[in-house]
């Protein structure tokens, strides 16, 4: 794979689908603009045809919505995510391999996308398609839509106690128990993984270690750490600090707009 990238955008809002082109065309040495389609069927056609090696993609769209298409797709290019759905986001960017704009898209962003592109071209030149195909299969996984969830049950001695979520600030994991934390300090044994609760939660339920999964609704504080890792302080009555994992920092440079 080599630039300038072969390029469609599928997008069925008219308005977005010219601005995007529009900021497209001042890279014209990293894009290729070979075709647009107005909706997921569409742009199904147009992938299979011309094979690309990138789509700018909205989730939103008639007939079939952007994740049903993906679902279609025989050859996985890569893709970055064009939406207004925000909820979208964190979960998009928990996969190397894909980007995410949030509509209106700005030339700003825009260019970090661009870079990032670029960096993730040199560094996994030989491997990209396979990995590409590999996480956006995990991704689309995740992403179907969930039962939404209000609160979690939990044993305290022979009682069963009904946790609304809006009181949970984190839970952490230890050898092989996990623990939900309340903001007001009580911790309760789950019978779920971490792992688990990641599928099941809603989405301002980030994972930020293998140990750990907090409420973003309750960040109080973010510091930078050594090797890309970040220090946070959650506003619950202990003021609990936990600390990042490398491999969870891009999601959390993405959800502090860093």
């Amino acid at each position: 794979m080599k630039l300038p990238l072969r390029t469609l955008i599928i997008d069925d809002e008219q308005l977005a689908l010219n601005r995007l082109r529009r900021l497209l065309g001042g890279y014209s040495d990293t894009f290729d603009i070979l075709a647009e389609a107005h909706n997921g069927a569409e742009g199904l056609a147009l992938i299979e045809k011309h094979a690309p090696d990138l789509i700018f993609l909205d989730i939103e769209m008639p007939i079939l919505n952007g994740f049903e298409m993906l679902a279609r797709v025989s050859q996985m290019p890569m893709v970055v995510f064009a939406t207004a759905y925000d909820q979208y986001a964190i979960r998009a960017f928990e996969e190397n391999s894909v980007d995410y704009l949030l509509k209106p898209i700005e030339n700003e962003r825009l260019a970090k996308t661009v870079e990032k592109l670029k960096s993730r071209m040199e560094a996994t030149q030989a491997t990209l398609p396979g990995i590409q195909a590999e996480n956006m299969m995990r991704l689309l996984e995740r992403m179907q839509p969930k039962r939404e969830m209000f609160s979690m049950s939990v044993k305290s001695g022979d009682r069963i106690l009904l946790i609304p979520l809006t009181e949970v600030s984190h839970f952490e994991a230890e050898d092989k128990y996990v623990f939900l934390n309340t903001l007001e300090g009580q911790q309760y044994l789950v019978s779920h993984t971490l792992t688990t609760l990641e599928e099941k939660l809603p989405a301002h339920f980030m994972r930020i270690s293998r140990s750990a999964m907090i409420n973003t609704h309750h960040l109080g504080e973010v510091q930078r750490y050594f090797n890309g890792k970040f220090i946070i302080q959650l506003r619950d009555r202990k003021a609990t600090t936990l600390h990042s994992g490398t491999t969870y920092a891009e999601a959390i440079r993405i959800l502090l707009n860093l």
